[in-house]
């Protein structure tokens, strides 16, 4: 084989190394994109439409992602926490936010209750317990959700007295599976 052969074959295997590496990457993705044209999915979770909009994984983000979320009516997140902040935009619909900010009992408690609208805004600190729910019989919540700290690593509660011990991690999130295996479950709070 010639030099300029070995040159080749060592190029295209070098190629198909760094392809696998980065399969979840969209490289050389455009700047400006169209939400409607971004792969979206229910993951399993009935009543939800899920578009990760700009994220660590796909887009190689080191301090943010940001989500665009549907829910229809009578669904919405489970209830859980997480070590990030989170900034929710309400698009559309309206709805109900649960927030239990008891980090440093035993389990979270009977949480607040806040409604939530088109046009609102509200901030989820860092291990705050919480639920959005779609609480409109007629209409979808829609949600642009951004997290500080990506990838997020959700820890779910079975009802606001499960204690923090007991929560689980979901990790990696549905829409990260593919990307992350054998991470870290080590417990933040």
């Amino acid at each position: 084989m010639s030099t300029l052969n070995n040159f080749w074959v060592i190029f295209l295997l070098i190629l198909s190394i760094s392809a696998d590496a980065f399969c979840c990457s969209i490289k050389g993705f455009h700047l400006v994109r169209n939400i409607s044209e971004l792969p979206q999915d229910d993951y399993g979770m009935k009543g939800l439409s899920h578009i990760t909009v700009a994220g660590s994984l796909l887009h190689g983000l080191k301090e943010v992602e940001v989500w665009l979320e549907t829910f229809s009516p009578g669904t919405g997140t489970p209830i859980h926490r997480h070590s990030c902040e989170e900034v929710f935009v309400i698009l559309k619909g309206s709805g109900t936010l649960y927030l239990a900010s008891n980090t440093h009992g035993e389990f979270p408690g009977t949480p607040q209750e806040y409604s939530v609208f088109s046009n609102s805004t509200f901030i989820i600190p860092a291990n705050d317990v919480h639920q959005v729910q779609n609480t409109n019989e007629h209409e979808d919540l829609q949600a642009l959700i951004i997290l500080s700290q990506p990838p997020m690593k959700p820890y779910i509660y079975e009802d606001w007295t499960t204690p923090h011990t007991a929560a689980r991690l979901l990790f990696p999130v549905f829409w990260d599976k593919e990307c992350l295996e054998g991470t870290s479950d080590k417990d933040e709070l």
